[in-house]
This record gives C-alpha cells, structure tokens and sequence, in this order.
C-alpha cells in the first residue's frame, strides 16, 4: 500500500481548505497513492478565534465532504482526515471520515478530548461513544484514531486485536515544552507495542507542529515531513508487518484480554 501524508496549515475559510484537499488528492492520484491521510479539524482554523470550531461546523452532507467526494469520484483513492460536525446540544463532534470513489466509508466520532496542557476541547466538542470500524485499504485493515487518541493504549491494542495491521491518526498537535517528543514517542511505542504502521499526520502553522511520520510495526521511523506544508510518501510492506509479528509475537504473547470502551455492554 502506497501512503500519502498531506501535511498543511488549516485556513480560516473552509473553502480555501477544500482546494487545499482537492489539490492534495490530485496529486496522490497522480502519484499512484491507495490512501491520502490529511490533519485533523481541517474545516477552519484561527487561533484567535477558538470558537471558529463551532461557527465552521458542517453536516457530513454539507459543501464541504460533498466537494471532496465529488474530487474523489472515477479514483481508487482512500481518503482520511477529520471535520467538525454540528451536535444537537450547540456543540460539535470531531469525526474522522474516510473517502473514496465520491463514497463516505466512515466515520468516527473521537473519544478521547483534549482536555490537557490547559486546552479544553470538550467545551466545544462532543466525545463519541463506540470504537472506530476498520477499513479496508489495498487489501489491509485499517484502524482510525484521532489527535489526543494516541495517548491512550487500549485504544490502539483494541483496534489491532480486532484485526488491524494499520493505525491512521490526524492530528493537530499543538506547540509546547516537550510536545514534539511527546509525538514522537507517542506514535513509535504504539506501532512497537502493537507491531503494526502507525500513519500519523499533523497540522503545521502557528500553532501545531506538523511532523508528520510514518512508523514501522519494529518502531522505525520510515518517513517524515518537517514543520511546514508537504506532501510526503511510504510504502506499506505486508512482508515487514509478517517478518515483525514473527520475530516480535507480543500480540501472541500477551496476558490481557481485549479492551473494552467504558460504555461497551
């Protein structure tokens, strides 16, 4: 499977960010790429307006999704990033959604909120309630998360107990004493832990740090982009994915059951 990373600042006006997309997508096409991961809340961005999340929000049926569907349309290309969406309270949900062939596979309401580093997200947003799908992609199961996500474990076991060998996590990941190691760290150990790819991309600008990366499922750093706009690739290797879980059968090895959400009966 051949990845693309698209790796850019979130405008202010979603419009400006539907070209964005669309321009990225055409050139993941134009690049034979299966999958295009983009960041996270890519309907609008103003970090001197934070309720802009809620002003921008669209329905997934909205101008938005219906553009990039529309782009999508005639291509094998999967596409993968996270919209606002409005909730009945006056809040929103951050959902991951995934694209392909003017399609809407998926998507996933994020669990976990970031409500940390003084950033509160859940006075604008909605946690969901049930674990993401998996998704198909070039014949290998996908697993989604988002952003704040990454810091908890049982998520990523869970989603590769139930099967994934890829784990797909937009981010906006904000500046701060640490965070780009915090980043690093984060999506290495759950590749490592897990033995699977981690595509890990994240918004860069003013205030998040870009550093998009792909890691191996041996904890290998296989690409990478730096704090401004890009448009990097990877190769998922089936054969790496097999050499590792043999050499390093944690999933094999390990004493714990299969995590269960809060709310799971």
């Amino acid at each position: 499977m051949k990845v693309a990373l698209g790796q850019f600042a979130v405008e202010p006006q979603w419009q400006l960010n539907a070209d964005i997309c669309v321009n990225l997508m055409a050139q993941s096409v134009q690049a034979g790429a299966d999958l295009l991961v983009l960041p996270e809340g890519i309907l609008a961005r103003n970090i001197a307006d934070p309720d802009l999340v809620l002003k921008s929000a669209q329905p997934l049926d909205g101008p938005f999704v219906q553009q990039l569907r529309q782009a999508s349309l005639g291509s094998e290309l999967t596409v993968m990033t996270t919209i606002h969406v409005p909730a009945d309270d006056g809040r929103v949900f951050n959902v991951l959604i995934t694209l392909r062939n003017g399609e809407l596979l998926s998507a996933y309401r994020k669990l976990h909120l970031y409500d940390a580093f003084a950033v509160q997200e859940s006075k604008n947003v909605i946690p969901g309630d049930e674990v993401p799908p998996l998704v198909e992609v070039a014949g290998l199961k996908v697993g989604l998360m988002t952003c704040y996500d990454v810091r908890f474990p049982e998520l990523a076991r869970r989603l590769v107990v139930d099967g994934a060998q890829v784990l797909v996590l937009p981010a906006a990941w904000v500046k701060g004493p640490l965070k780009e190691w915090h980043w690093e760290v984060l999506v290495t150990a759950r590749a490592l832990e897990n033995t699977c790819y981690v595509i890990a991309v994240g918004e860069c600008g003013e205030r998040n740090i870009g550093n998009s990366m792909v890691v191996d499922p041996l904890g290998v750093a296989i690409t990478r982009a730096a704090e401004g706009p890009a448009l990097v690739f990877a190769d998922i290797n089936p054969e790496r994915l097999s050499q590792a879980r043999e050499a390093l059968p944690v999933l094999i090895n390990r004493r714990f059951g299969r995590p269960q959400l809060g709310c799971d009966s």
